[in-house]
């Protein structure tokens, strides 16, 4: 059984996240998808882990976050926050709402935020979307349960957009997006992710809002910063964008150990005496 480190420090909530906007203080979030993961961010010091729907790309193989359901994200989502609470206990644990699973009503979209609350542990939900979810949004979060907008390009709405270009590029949907990061804010969202649009727009936004702003592929002018863990690590090979900083090469140090792994069977040098009973 698998004990928490000791080392328990104070909670990141949504009043820090606030505080640590106020004093210009940056933010600092990743992905994660399972228990293992969770432990290593957790004990490495960021200040938010996102159960993204993420998950379906970059766990289960698909070529959109579309297919991912409630009880798929609720499955990921227990497992992360069992990691941190074995852990320091620090970071907080937001889950996305996947596609479907707010969009057809407010009633709809509160009862499976509430499922996904009871399920577990998380501190809050995250959903994509402006206007048009702001009484979701408002609904939600006036029963209790913390909200996480996500704005520029939502890649639940990929097939609308056609592509995985920058958004925002024009001064109509400019305009939309700040008055929609407006709309969320008033809606009771505690921060907003702003994905690929222009960094001075995304500036812009984060100097409007009195709530953070976390950025991916939106430059350094957000509140805080989020990128796909898979990504960072250089686990995945095949998705290249030019606001993700591989910070490690993970996929090639896994391959040759998996090698040396294979080689050392075949050639039966393990396991060796000191490894067997």
């Amino acid at each position: 059984m698998n004990q928490p480190s000791g080392n328990k420090l104070p909670h990141v909530t949504t009043r820090r996240m606030l505080d640590m906007k106020e004093r210009g203080e940056k933010i600092a979030m990743l992905t994660a998808y399972d228990y293992t993961m969770a432990r290593i961010l957790d004990r490495s010091g960021v200040d938010a882990i996102l159960v993204g729907d993420s998950a379906s790309n970059v766990f289960a193989g698909h070529s959109t976050t579309l297919p991912m359901t409630v009880d798929e994200m609720i499955y990921h989502a227990k497992a992360v926050v069992r990691g941190v609470q074995a852990e320091t206990r620090r970071a907080m644990v937001i889950v996305d709402m996947p596609f479907m699973s707010y969009q057809l009503s407010p009633e709809d979209a509160v009862r499976n935020a509430g499922k996904i609350m009871k399920e577990h542990e998380c501190d809050a939900v995250k959903m994509e979307g402006g206007k048009v979810i702001a009484e979701a949004v408002k609904r939600i979060t006036d029963i209790g349960i913390p909200v996480m907008g996500h704005l520029g390009l939502m890649p639940q709405s990929i097939y609308k957009y056609g592509s995985y270009k920058v958004r925002a590029m024009e001064e109509e949907e400019a305009r939309q997006l700040i008055e929609d990061a407006k709309i969320i804010e008033e809606a009771g969202a505690f921060a907003i992710v702003l994905e690929k649009i222009p960094s001075k727009l995304a500036g812009e936004v984060s100097r409007l809002l009195t709530i953070p702003t976390i950025g991916i592929g939106a430059g350094p002018e957000c509140d805080g910063q989020v990128l796909v863990i898979n990504d960072m690590l250089g686990l995945s090979t095949d998705f290249r964008p030019r606001f993700v900083r591989r910070y490690a090469d993970l996929s090639s140090v896994i391959e040759q150990a998996v090698k040396s792994y294979v080689e050392d069977v075949r050639s039966n040098s393990f396991p060796s005496e000191d490894e067997s009973y």
